[in-house]
């Protein structure tokens, strides 16, 4: 069995050193006038590059831009679709994060590209693959405040979602992407939507050409989901172990026919894993597993943790994999 490093999805904008600080500077100069959007957008080409390198110096095979040009995992997709205003904030999810909650007025309808072009950059800076990441339709529907007489039922707001998510997946396909990675953390709370999903996910499924369509939930169990996400139309799975410790015996019992995405380091918590915990995790599910591969990761994106401990995790998981492959071999 194949296990390979990925990062999740986000990663820290800003660290401890003032150099790692300059995003946060451009964000507050480019507010006030300062600066011009093409010295800012250069500000964070640099931070993109330099996050991209810690992933890799770090032992990571499958990277990820670090989601840095995103202002958060709502607002940065739905604020660019047209009949999308965005308004205040709400929390996201159980965390101490927020975003911004679009206000759909119209039937929404894309007017661009979303994240090809970061994603182009991305990969261009990168030694290694580029994994890029998409909000799903179900969340961003969820997460949204519905004006429109159009979507007085969520379902229609949600396959409207999947037909524009559904172009940039084709474009991201075009451009070189191998893995797409589409997150329905909302899902997890709303099981009984759990056949829209899979309705919504097909337009994605049908657009992905050779590439390979992962689904990542996380911030609750989903254990008494695992069978039903088995049938939805994706390559990947991505599951959070943090929140689920009944998961890894139902693995166990019932293998899987997905390609999983192991989300056993904790983005959320700077105290760090060791072998013990691992260990008989991954011994007792991965000769369960189907297509030879499987990808270690954390549970979610790395942006609640500060720079150093995200660096810090990134390192460790590569400890752990290579530790528990050679103990194998002897």
């Amino acid at each position: 069995m194949e296990l390979v490093l990925a990062n999740h999805s986000s990663y820290p904008r800003v660290g401890a050193s003032r150099e790692q600080q300059r995003l946060r500077r451009a964000y507050a100069q480019r507010e006030r006038g300062e600066i011009s959007a093409d010295d800012f957008n250069r500000v964070q080409d640099s931070v993109v590059a330099e996050v991209v390198e810690e992933q890799a110096h770090a032992g990571c095979e499958l990277l990820t831009d670090g989601q840095i040009r995103w202002v958060d995992s709502i607002s940065h997709l739905a604020g660019r679709l047209d009949q999308v205003e965005i308004n205040g904030l709400l929390r996201y999810f159980d965390t101490n994060f927020y975003f911004r909650q679009p206000v759909i007025k119209g039937r929404v309808a894309g007017n661009g590209p979303l994240v090809v072009e970061e994603f182009r950059y991305a990969r261009a800076v990168s030694p290694r693959p580029i994994k890029p990441i998409l909000t799903g339709p179900y969340t961003l529907a969820v997460s949204s405040i519905r004006e429109t007489p159009l979507y007085r039922d969520l379902p229609t707001l949600v396959l409207d979602l999947s037909e524009v998510l559904a172009q940039e997946v084709r474009a991201l396909a075009g451009a070189g992407a191998e893995v797409i990675q589409v997150e329905e953390p909302a899902i997890l709370k709303h099981p009984k939507d759990l056949r829209l999903l899979h309705k919504a996910l097909k337009p994605l499924s049908q657009a992905k050409g050779s590439s390979q369509l992962a689904l990542y939930t996380y911030f609750a169990d989903a254990t008494p989901l695992y069978e039903s996400l088995q049938e939805l139309p994706v390559d990947i799975l991505g599951l959070d172990f943090t929140y689920a410790p009944r998961l890894p015996e139902t693995i166990a019992r019932l293998g899987s026919r997905k390609t999983l995405g192991l989300g056993l380091i904790d983005g959320r918590n700077t105290r760090m894993e060791a072998a013990p915990q691992v260990f008989p995790i991954l011994e007792k599910i991965l000769p369960r597993l189907s297509g030879g591969i499987a990808y270690l990761n954390p549970s979610c994106g790395l942006e609640y943790l500060p720079r150093d401990k995200a660096v810090a995790k990134l390192r460790l998981m590569k400890e752990l994999r290579d530790t528990f492959l050679q103990r194998g071999k002897r």
